[in-house]
């Protein structure tokens, strides 16, 4: 089952959940204040076989010059 990402708009706090696709919308109760005003957050991936990426983002996009881990400080 795939992990979801949450943001209580109550809170403010994020976490994330193991739950069904089918059941990734519907209503949940947050795990910090147990508020029910929380939305769904646009969850992104990467894949990388060999430190090289093959699926979602990668490369340096998304420290904007080569100083994160990801790009192993290349600019």
């Amino acid at each position: 089952m795939p992990i979801y990402e949450y943001l209580c708009q109550d809170c403010h706090q994020s976490f994330e959940m193991i739950r069904a696709m089918q059941e990734a919308d519907n209503p949940l109760e947050c795990i910090h204040c147990h508020s029910r005003h929380v939305k769904r957050q646009l969850s992104l991936f990467n894949a990388a076989s060999h430190g090289q990426p093959i699926a979602g983002g990668g490369g340096c996009s998304g420290c904007s010059g080569g100083s994160c881990s990801s790009c192993g400080g290349r600019a």
